[in-house]
Parts: C-alpha cells; structure tokens; sequence
C-alpha cells in the first residue's frame, strides 16, 4: 500500500504534455511507423534512468570492443543501442508516459521525438511566422543578399524573406526553408506549391 501510494505521489509531480505535434493514430487511425517504435524507449519500474544508462554503455562497449560475432548478436545490440539512447529516456521521465506511449506497443511513439514542431489539428497549430534575427542573418549571408528568383542584389529596405514551402501549408520558419527575395519578387508568390513540388514527380519530359 505504501508502495502504491509513492508511485501515486511521484506520477502527480510529472508535468502533463502539451502537444505541440501531430501523432497521426489519433486522427488517421493509423501508424505511420508500425514496428519501428520498439527502438523507441519503453518506461516501466523495472527501467529506471540508471539501469538504462548502465545497459546502453555495455552494448556501445561490446560494439566497440568488436565483441559481436553472429550477425543475430549484431542485431540484437543495433536494436538495443536505438531503444536505449538515454537522451530521450531522460526527457520523457518529466511527463506521465502514458500521454506519450503508442496504445498498441506501449513504447513511446517516435513523433514526439522525430516530428517537426507543428500538427495536422486546425485548433493546435501554433508554429510562429515570426523569423528570428539570427536566422535572418544566416540566410542573408547564405543568399549573398541578392534574391533567389531575379538575382539582383537587394538593398538593406528592400529585403524580405520567403517561406519556400508556405507557411500555411506546414513550412517551418529554419534556413533551409526560408530565402531572401527582393519586395517585387516576393509580392508575386501566394501560398502555392508551385516550383516546390513538380508536375511531374518522376521527371518525364513532356512532349
């Protein structure tokens, strides 16, 4: 009784997690990742942070040491070695793991881990339009300061900077998805796909 009484008083102190992503099984119905969240952390009283750590540098060390003979044992530790990485066990033990778990494997699911900031729910996405400074910075420098449709340099009043994939259509506000184009340029692109994602995705020529 006193043991259960613990685990109560230690489960109330985790912070409840506020999605900040999308896990498709809630409104597709449907695992995008399957199987692949067994190499994902599984919390239970038996793995303890220590315990995990401890396990996880014995199976780096075997690697290392070229311990592994069969191609089974090589397996088996490449599965333990991606279960194990500590990092992710150590964040989710702030958060009740049953918010985060897959409801079939039990494991928690990789989108938590591995999805971009943002949701497929209306009522949730909350990604900002707003471009740092320093991001600002880094493309202006990458871009050399000329505009990436009409090529022309553009003066310090002048420059703005786009959303390759739009921001209304799921894009992320990080270098690799911004550029910098000139005040006309930029005027004449929409929320639209268009010069993002080809006609023709197998690259046929038409004729």
């Amino acid at each position: 009784m006193r043991e259960l009484r613990k685990k109560k008083i230690a489960g109330a102190k985790k912070r409840r997690f506020k999605p900040i992503v999308c896990k498709p099984c809630w409104e597709l119905k449907y695992c995008p990742y399957g199987p692949l969240v067994e190499f994902f952390p599984l919390p239970g009283p038996e793995l303890p942070i220590r315990v995990v750590r401890k396990h996880y540098k014995e199976w780096l060390d075997a690697a290392r040491r070229g311990e592994l003979k069969t191609e089974a044992e090589i397996f088996r530790a490449i599965e333990a070695i991606l279960c194990l990485r500590p990092g992710r066990w150590s964040w989710i033990e702030g958060f009740r793991s049953e918010e985060l778990s897959c409801s079939v494997f039990g494991h928690i699911c990789p989108v938590f881990f591995e999805a971009e900031p943002l949701t497929e729910t209306h009522q949730d996405r909350r990604t900002s339009r707003t471009i740092p400074r320093d991001v600002m910075l880094q493309v202006a420098r990458r871009d050399g300061q000329a505009c990436r449709v009409c090529r022309r340099n553009v003066p310090d009043d002048e420059i703005e900077f786009d959303h390759i994939i739009p921001h209304a259509r799921g894009g992320t506000t990080t270098t690799e998805n911004l550029r910098l184009l000139c005040r006309a340029c930029n005027r004449k692109k929409r929320d639209t796909l268009k010069g993002v994602v080809s006609d023709d995705p197998l690259g046929r020529k038409r004729r």
